[in-house]
């Protein structure tokens, strides 16, 4: 039986369902259920029926959906699998922050830990963000951690006012695309298209700012893409158009989202763990925050 066989054989005995992100390796790609963004994962495994849910992706999308479906168990394969954006925020931070902007209503950005997003009014993914402040009464939104992705937002909704929470905050895959490589393959007629978390100069340079969900639907308007993402974004997108062109950057990794292997995930659901679990408060409390959200989604 092959490592492949063995999987499958034991999702099935298991009754589990495989979600994975699109920064994950193309072999694990091929095995998930269901490959998507942030936002598509959430919702996944918020109707998600399978007794165990295996989370290919980091810890704060694991943390997401146990929050939205509790009495399921949820694995991460690797609990060492995080996020260096997201760790640049703390629930203090937001505590803080609410003192010195008293009106002002909190949007965390899903690439946050749970315990932060207990201190949300609301969460976002990139694919929702300007929908979901310009959902909000506030004129004033403190929005983190990604301040790249505030500017973004900002851009778009000129009547509010983004603080962004902390200055600074960034992923560190789409900070180092530069103007040049937006610029790369330009003049033989591709079309280019960056993620929001990259940096202002390199988002002007682009033709389209979209999350990953959002490149797979506007797929369609271009038989020839550059991609500033996550390497394996490519993949995927490839996968879904293959008589279109996409290319994307091999320095672009995600370290984190290679630590998933097969032979890690076949561990994972024999074992059934590493399982995530969360205090009840901390649950509770940002599951108001991201049901929010996906009810605005949906």
């Amino acid at each position: 039986m092959t490592l492949t066989e063995e999987i499958l054989r034991l999702k099935k005995e298991k009754n589990a369902v495989i979600l994975a992100h699109n920064y994950q390796p193309e072999e694990i790609q091929r095995l998930a259920d269901y490959t998507g963004d942030s936002l598509e994962l959430a919702i996944r495994a918020k109707d998600a029926k399978e007794d165990i849910i295996v989370f290919c992706g980091v810890l704060f999308m694991a943390e997401t959906a146990k929050i939205l479906n509790p009495g399921k168990k949820v694995i991460l394969p690797v609990k060492e699998a995080g996020c260096p954006l997201a760790d640049y925020l703390t629930p203090e931070m937001v505590i803080d922050a609410r003192k010195k902007y008293p009106g002002a209503q909190v949007v965390l950005y899903v690439n946050s830990s749970a315990e932060s997003k207990a201190e949300a009014d609301i969460t976002c993914t990139s694919a929702n963000a300007v929908s979901v402040v310009a959902s909000l009464e506030s004129d004033t939104i403190l929005f983190g951690p990604d301040s790249n992705l505030a500017s973004w937002v900002q851009e778009q909704i000129p009547d509010k006012k983004i603080i962004p929470l902390p200055k600074g905050g960034h992923c560190p895959v789409h900070q180092a695309f530069t103007e040049e490589m937006a610029e790369k393959f330009r003049g033989e007629g591709y079309m280019t298209v960056c993620h929001p978390e990259c940096p202002k100069a390199v988002r002007d340079r682009c033709d389209l700012v979209a999350s990953t969900g959002g490149m797979v639907k506007n797929a369609f308007k271009s038989d020839k893409w550059i991609v500033l993402t996550e390497k394996d974004m490519v993949y995927r997108l490839k996968t879904e158009f293959p008589l279109k062109e996409f290319k994307g950057f091999e320095t672009a990794v995600c370290e984190d989202m290679k630590l998933i292997t097969p032979k890690i995930l076949k561990k994972a659901l024999l074992d059934e763990k590493p399982e995530i679990t969360l205090p009840e408060d901390i649950m509770k409390r940002a599951g108001k925050a991201i049901e929010k959200m996906i009810a605005l989604s949906r």
